[in-house]
């Protein structure tokens, strides 16, 4: 969604520079080309530039610096988001930045263990994905048998029971549903044993300075930092909190609202 941030930045610098030179310049210049007090009929790109800039602007501004919605595209993060789920993200817990460079120019927090995040791939700018904090920078990850161990502690998990799936996520039917707890998050993951080797990614990792270990909570079924890497800070886009509307194979109401752990 690169380029409809690009358009809407445009349209904006666009519409409110055409506002100005109509304030400062153009509207004198029409009234002394047609000899009256006022000032002359107003040209449809002055006219639709007034109009349209004060909303581009609110637009802009809270779409850059307060909420940003996303759609949820596959399976990676079930069973907490599902294919269809349509997320608002708080574009000023982590810093505020500028809209395309992704510029940081106040920072106001870092990513805690178990936020979820959404960020620029670090193979495609111009995509955007989420997934789970798991481990921040200095940390020690290490992920065998579907475990989870950070600093060598292991993460606490509590059995849930056997997931069943709906929609795009009836794949993940069967597989193990489990609770588990990162810093002051709980929230539930989905082990899969039955796929193929090559997806069942695990090592250990020690993250870097400024970089995070990030991972789905499908755990055996998303391509994340064990497979792709860290990521850096500077991809950061926002922290995920809310579901406010799914549309899968039709509207799901009940995902209304949901607050995401």
């Amino acid at each position: 969604m690169r380029w409809f941030e690009i358009a809407l930045v445009s349209l904006t610098a666009f519409t409110g520079l055409v506002w100005l030179l109509d304030k400062h310049w153009l509207a004198r210049r029409r009234a002394a080309r047609a000899g009256l007090l006022d000032e002359g009929e107003e040209p449809w790109v002055v006219d639709y530039s007034k109009a349209f800039f004060p909303v581009l602007l609110v637009v802009l501004v809270l779409r850059s610096f307060v909420a940003e919605p996303f759609r949820i595209p596959s399976n990676s993060m079930m069973p907490t988001l599902l294919t269809g789920d349509f997320v608002l993200t708080n574009k000023f817990v982590y810093g505020l930045r500028l809209p395309i460079s992704n510029t940081k120019v106040l920072p106001l927090g870092a990513p805690e263990r178990g936020d979820v995040v959404v960020f620029h791939s670090v193979q495609r700018a111009d995509v955007n994905l989420i997934k789970r904090v798991v481990g921040l920078p200095g940390d020690r990850v290490e992920y065998r048998d579907g475990r989870l161990t950070i600093n060598g502690a292991a993460v606490a998990y509590q059995p849930v029971g056997v997931y069943t799936g709906h929609g795009s996520g009836a794949e993940a039917t069967g597989a193990q549903e489990l609770s588990e707890t990162l810093g002051r998050h709980v929230h539930r993951v989905l082990l899969r044993r039955d796929l193929p080797q090559p997806l069942l990614a695990e090592g250990e990792w020690t993250v870097p300075a400024g970089q995070y270990f990030v991972m789905g909570d499908n755990r055996d079924n998303s391509e994340d930092s064990r497979y792709w890497g860290f990521l850096p800070e500077r991809n950061l886009v926002g922290r995920a909190f809310l579901v406010w509307l799914n549309f899968d194979d039709g509207f799901d109401f009940e995902r209304i609202g949901t607050s995401i752990p």
